[in-house]
């Protein structure tokens, strides 16, 4: 799955629930709100203030080191 500014908290959650470490780690803490569930990735960055740009680094780093440790 590639993560973009457009995929939604809950389709980041679905995919992968250690992505939900690297979004509190940012700042995002409300990670388990339900009303959060629907807000893309770029909408909750900006509720909180955090440079979407750098939370989707963060993110995509996590996920490079969880596949290479699938290899």
């Amino acid at each position: 799955m590639e993560i973009t500014k457009d995929t939604t908290m809950g389709e980041m959650l679905r995919y992968d629930m250690g992505i939900a470490a690297v979004l509190m780690q940012c700042g995002m803490h409300c990670v388990g709100c339900p009303s959060s569930i629907g807000e893309s990735l770029e909408l909750a960055c900006m509720v909180h203030g955090l440079d979407v740009d750098e939370v989707l680094s963060n993110i995509q780093e996590y996920l490079d080191e969880r596949a290479a440790e699938l290899v």
